[in-house]
């Protein structure tokens, strides 16, 4: 099986103005009072790259794709997440995160592939060279952030399990237990939380099993030990804490998307265009920032994805 993509020379930059994003559960702060937040609880961050320690060694490389954009300051990016196996509330995974001990792990490989795998996370973290990625991350609540990912392609494991001639799509699984995830104690949603992309979008470059951010492991409130970045979709596709990846024949069901299919599609790509049924898409707001900005076209990586959706209808399949 052989996939053609186009690449981008490079991608346009904007600024952003880094400071502590919230105060209380749920609200944004709304000037840059807090600025100084930043540097006290992340002095290290603010070092060049160059002269932070890295947990992943002097062989991480930066990977192609990654935007000069700066990143989102690492307080933020750890501090203010969707995951709702941790809490339904921004700051809920951090503060319980501590329960989800993430030693051992494996992850299963199986389906539609001739050689059907389960990888030690250790082994995963020896066995496939780390890029740092700087990617958007985009969620459908319309608020955005730029992380530095730390991981590699998920085309390199797929390829390593070979795909049968039947595989289509890629479905994914989080850890289910309770007792290191409080939140699946609550019927929000269907546990364990599922997802799923075609067998082109998983292959594609752009997308990545990210092991870590910031030079640092991943912590679990932003999907440790392992989860999915595919950075020209909204955020909640980015599956966290994966536990199994199934190669399938047939389109794989979603979480959110059982849970309430008119306002979650299976794509779900970023598309400034459709709106959510609830609020608009057309702009968001940088996490940092005072003023919303316009909201790019999958995610401002049309260049390299826009092929993958040639001839489709991207708002009956949105």
């Amino acid at each position: 099986m052989l996939f053609r993509f186009k690449k981008k020379s490079d991608i346009p930059s904007s600024e952003i103005t880094p400071y502590r994003v919230y105060q209380q559960r749920r609200e944004f702060l709304k000037t840059a009072a807090f600025a100084g937040a930043i540097a006290a609880t992340a002095p290290s961050l603010l070092l060049p790259r160059s002269a932070q320690a890295s947990a992943f060694g002097p062989n991480l490389t930066r990977g192609k794709f990654a935007t000069d954009e700066e990143p989102t300051p690492y307080d933020a990016v750890t501090s203010y997440n969707n995951f709702y196996e941790l809490g339904t509330g921004k700051d809920d995974p951090a503060e319980n995160a501590d329960k989800l001990i993430t030693r051992p792990w494996t992850v299963t490989v199986d389906g539609e592939v001739h050689n059907p795998k389960q990888y030690d996370i250790n082994d995963i973290l020896k066995r496939f060279p780390m890029e740092e990625r700087i990617y958007r991350l985009r969620c459908v609540e319309a608020w955005s952030m730029v992380v530095p990912w730390i991981g590699f392609e998920l085309g390199a494991l797929l390829k390593e399990v070979e795909p049968t001639g039947k595989a289509k799509y890629v479905a994914f699984e989080t850890l289910f237990d309770p007792e290191r995830m409080p939140g699946q104690t609550r019927n929000v949603l269907q546990w364990p939380y599922r997802e799923g992309l075609r067998l082109d979008e998983a292959m594609h470059p752009l997308t990545i099993l990210s092991v870590g951010l910031y030079d640092k492991m991943l912590p679990g409130q932003n999907g440790a030990p392992i989860r999915l970045v595919a950075p020209w979709k909204y955020g909640f596709k980015s599956i966290k804490s994966i536990v199994r990846i199934t190669l399938t024949e047939t389109m794989p069901q979603t979480s959110w998307n059982m849970a309430n299919a008119g306002e979650y599609g299976f794509y779900s790509n970023v598309n400034p265009t459709v709106d959510h049924p609830r609020w608009s898409q057309s702009k968001e707001r940088r996490i940092g920032d005072f003023l919303k900005r316009e909201t790019l076209m999958f995610n401002g990586y049309d260049d390299e994805v826009s092929q993958l959706y040639a001839g489709m209808d991207l708002k009956k399949n949105y």
